[in-house]
């Protein structure tokens, strides 16, 4: 297995997912999206997975309002990958698998 978390320092459900690993003894690789966000092929990836960019938004973070009136994918994916902050943390990825959020029910299967 190789994982990948993408979240934020602060997130709670960030650390919880990182616990929710160092429990299983399964070894992770922790990029922080506020000081290092995701490269294309990582967001493509993930996009691949998870099947929407709007499932990859965050309502509630600060810069929302410059993502809410961009009306095409292709300027929201490049504003995400200028500013990691506006998505939902965690991204837990594996290979070509990922998750948005907090889903040790869907990580079990990937053991």
């Amino acid at each position: 297995m190789n994982i990948q978390i993408f979240g934020k320092n602060k997130c709670f459900d960030t650390k919880k997912a990182q616990r929710w690993f160092k429990e299983r003894g399964i070894k992770f690789q922790m990029i922080d999206l506020a000081q290092k966000g995701m490269s294309k092929g990582e967001l493509d990836s993930v996009l691949r997975a998870v099947g929407s960019l709007d499932a990859l938004i965050d309502e509630k973070s600060r810069g929302y309002a410059s993502l809410a009136y961009l009306a095409y994918d292709e300027d929201r994916k490049e504003k995400l990958l200028e500013d990691g902050t506006l998505m939902k943390t965690p991204v837990v990825r594996n290979g070509r698998q990922a998750t948005v959020g907090y889903c040790p029910e869907v990580w079990e299967k990937w053991e």
